[in-house]
């Protein structure tokens, strides 16, 4: 099981970030989520919102996305933006992934970079973004997987958690959490070869799969 992490600690730590020139993003889930207009997407590690502004382009004014992250810096930031640049088909949420409190199946696509290797508990996260899509809605994440566990030392390190990969899991269980938490067409877009961090080795990739076109979490034979 991995350590709880202080909500607090983790807000000052991103929040420093909102002004700053480093980059968190592993990949570019965006560039494969093929948004269309009218759709409700939904940017799970939103940080200054950029992702979340280009989804609001594609989607249009028939459609809206939800941009969530745990930084109140970065939330800020990112409502401030919208704001100047007068997008008004978006909403900034303060959240930790696991609770997002949005709605059930209010998405249509939910995509995220380099983003849940940070999340105390990733099953969770992996549960949430089935529960807020839509039967037959879509998910694109880019991120960090490690090729064994993380050793304890860097688990909070500074520069292991500005690079994205000291809360990161092995390649099988990230799969797993997704299967588990009940996606199908699950496919690999792209994937590099491992590198060295620390004492071990990760990887980036980006993933997909969908939620169950035939899914109803009401099924009558349930007791």
């Amino acid at each position: 099981m991995e350590p709880k992490q202080d909500f607090t600690e983790i807000n000052l730590r991103y929040s420093s970030l909102a002004e700053s020139t480093c980059c968190l993003s592993c990949g570019g889930a965006i560039n494969y989520s093929d948004a269309t207009e009218g759709e409700v997407g939904v940017d799970l590690g939103s940080g200054r919102g950029t992702d979340v502004m280009r989804l609001a382009e594609t989607t249009g004014d028939l459609g809206f996305v939800y941009g969530i992250d745990i930084s109140e810096g970065m939330i800020e930031k990112a409502k401030a933006t919208a704001a100047h640049l007068g997008i008004s088909n978006v909403r900034f949420i303060h959240s930790h992934l696991e609770n997002t409190g949005l709605q059930d199946g209010i998405a249509d696509l939910v995509i995220s970079n380099c983003t849940i290797n940070h999340a105390a508990d990733k099953q969770l996260v992996w549960n949430e973004i089935f529960r807020i899509l839509k039967p037959g809605g879509r998910f694109v994440v880019s991120d960090i997987y490690s090729t064994e566990p993380v050793p304890e030392e860097y688990r909070n390190d500074p520069v292991a958690v500005a690079e994205c990969w000291a809360g990161s899991v092995t390649r099988g269980e990230y799969l797993y959490q997704i299967e588990n938490a009940g996606f199908e067409s699950v496919r690999i877009i792209e994937e590099s070869n491992p590198y060295d961090k620390g004492k071990i080795q990760v990887a980036s990739w980006t993933v997909a799969g969908k939620k169950p076109s035939d899914y109803n979490k009401d099924l009558t034979n349930k007791n």
